[in-house]
């Protein structure tokens, strides 16, 4: 029976400790792999040494004894395996007098060895008779038979040696050159607008009578041709096209320049050389499930438009590519990597001249637009130098410098900016987040044509800066306008106050310098829209592409719908657009590495 504690016990105090129980582990199993950082990492270690030590001293012991154990060999298995038949082929080749002339000069004029022992022989084994009447023929049917065999070797290394030599690849391009000519004769004399050669037709009188009849057929046949291809204009210009609307504005493809190293390939960026107005340079990318993979720079000449002049492989794709005014030979080039690498054209090898690989402050995004700017060096405004621009998707402007090594510094950097959105009344206020990166990513520049220390920087919110070069991020204004990724501006060569910009947003608007908002706002279609250019030679005239369609656009004729729409690239999206310099082309790339030459009929007069 438990007692009952007195009052005096019950104000007692009285410590409890509480203590954990032993571990009682059912299943250990110790771990292979020990970090080096952790404590029993030396004692791992050291026992793993001791055990090699162990290894090493039980070789030579004599109880030590290494047996083998044979194993139940499995059921042999019969395979047989069948090749290809072997094809069998016959070589031949053909053997002139002048040949046998040569080989029967080479015989005299080299001494041959084996000679005395053969004239013994014949000595011994003739008589006199046969010497007399010309039946000694043993000595020359042996030397006869070893000079075709050393002739044919020296015909084989003979032509070997003028397959590589360096004045038939040069005939071999004249020659080239000379049938691509005959071959684009027409296309190429109306792009550059002079009278086509036509081949006259020589018959004789029998002929004549006889082809009559064909030809009337032919006649017939090559009306219906012009007929059907005369539709195709309309057909492409998607205008109902009356009698009376016959001087509508069309487009005509007069060529293509493409091959097989580019198909496949996605047009990225074009440009002509500054001196050479026939000198092409295209910027090939490819994107695969998301995987980047190599690109190309080549170089097309109206000379041959079936394979460019110089190709220069590059291990990411190319994104923007542009000449130098400066120096003609060199052509810079942007990549998806944010690599910017300078080719000299001049040379046949395909290794970049200077590369910003080793540069410390090189783009670690892609470079979508780079460009030469000719710049004023001082306040005298005479003496000007030519820089390269880049802006690149890591939110940097830079100007990079030439000198032993390709290198750059920050020309501005782009901010991010906070919407300009308005609150509703009754809309509550929401928490600010932090953005992930404070820069903004940088989509394309414009510098001003007059003023070259003032450009334009579109953005991937959709905003365009107007910046100037001389004060480091010094942003001038900012234009909003468009709700996507801003993906080209270009300023009016002739009316230096306005620009045109394109975006995802399906829109093209049109600012004034002065005003932030823009002034006209063109939308023809629901596709992103990828590049525009001004007319070189005209202030209202402008085009366009988007996903699948190249639009021209005329302000002195409509604001509103543009007065040629036409589907240039059947098998993929349009990319890029270019106007000729010299001539009244368009030049279209699609996502086929296809690049179009189009001519341009019945557009209005330039104006300024």
């Amino acid at each position: 029976v438990e007692a009952a504690l007195t009052e005096a016990e019950l104000e007692q105090r009285v410590d409890i400790y509480l203590s954990e129980t032993d571990t009682l582990w059912m299943l250990d199993l110790p771990t292979a792999v020990v970090s080096t950082e952790a404590e029993e990492a030396v004692r791992v270690l050291e026992r793993n040494k001791i055990y090699v030590e162990i290894c090493n001293a039980k070789i030579d012991s004599e109880y030590f004894e290494e047996k083998m154990v044979q194993t139940i060999s499995g059921a042999t298995k019969t395979k047989e395996v069948q090749c290809e038949t072997i094809t069998v082929a016959e070589k031949g080749m053909m053997v002139t007098s002048w040949d046998f002339d040569s080989s029967l000069d080479a015989s005299q004029t080299e001494p041959t060895k084996t000679e005395k022992p053969t004239d013994t022989a014949e000595k011994s084994s003739k008589s006199p008779t046969a010497e007399e009447h010309g039946q000694a023929v043993a000595v020359p049917s042996a030397r006869e038979s070893a000079v075709p065999a050393r002739s044919h070797e020296e015909m084989e290394c003979h032509s070997e040696a003028i397959l590589t030599s360096e004045n038939l690849k040069q005939d071999l391009v004249v020659m080239e050159r000379i049938l691509m000519e005959n071959i684009f004769q027409p296309k190429l004399a109306v792009y550059r607008q002079i009278p086509v050669l036509i081949e006259p037709d020589v018959t004789s009188d029998t002929d004549r009578e006889e082809g009559e009849e064909e030809e009337d057929e032919e006649e017939k046949k090559d009306e219906k041709k012009q007929e059907e291809t005369s539709i195709k204009p309309s057909t492409l210009s998607d205008l109902n096209q009356s009698p009376a609307e016959a001087a509508a504005p069309s487009l005509e493809q007069l060529w293509s320049y493409r091959c097989d190293l580019t198909s496949g390939r996605s047009v990225s960026s074009m440009a002509w050389n500054k001196v050479n107005p026939d000198l092409l340079a295209v910027g090939y990318r490819e994107f695969v499930s998301r995987d980047q993979k190599a690109g190309l720079a080549c170089c097309w000449s109206l000379k041959n438009p079936m394979w460019p002049e110089r190709i220069f492989r590059c291990e990411h794709g190319v994104t923007a590519v542009d000449f130098s005014l400066a120096s003609p030979n060199l052509l810079a080039v942007g990549m998806a990597n944010g690599r910017v690498a300078i080719y000299d054209v001049r040379s046949r090898n395909d290794a970049a001249l200077l590369d910003s690989s080793a540069s410390l402050n090189k783009h670690t995004g892609p470079v979508w637009q780079l460009r030469w700017v000719q710049q004023d060096r001082g306040a005298t405004g005479g003496d000007r130098r030519e820089t390269l621009m880049c802006i690149s998707g890591d939110g940097r402007m830079t100007q990079w410098f030439i000198q032993q090594r390709l290198d750059c510094f920050d020309l501005m950097t782009i901010k991010r900016t906070q919407s300009g959105k308005k609150k509703l009344p009754k809309e509550k206020e929401r928490k600010s987040e932090a953005p992930i990166c404070q820069q903004a990513a940088g989509m394309c520049f414009d510098f001003h044509p007059e003023d070259t220390d003032i450009f334009l920087a579109g953005t991937e919110e959709g905003h365009i800066h107007c910046c100037s070069c001389s004060g480091k991020e010094q942003i001038l204004g900012t234009y909003r306008g468009h709700k996507g990724p801003v993906y080209k501006v270009a300023w009016n060569p002739s009316s230096t106050d306005m620009f045109l910009s394109c975006s995802a947003d399906w829109s093209i608007l049109l600012w004034h310098r002065d005003s932030h908002t823009p002034l006209l706002t063109f939308t023809s279609v629901t596709a992103f829209v990828h590049d525009i250019k001004w007319a070189p030679k005209s202030a209202f005239i402008f085009a366009a592409v988007n996903e699948r369609r190249v639009e021209v656009w005329d302000l002195s004729v409509s604001i509103f719908d543009p007065v040629l729409s036409c589907a240039a690239s059947p098998r993929g999206n349009l990319s890029s657009v270019l106007f000729a310099k010299n001539a009244e082309c368009l030049l279209l790339g699609d996502s086929c590495g296809q690049v179009g030459v189009w001519q341009l009929h019945n557009l209005a007069a330039p104006s300024t």
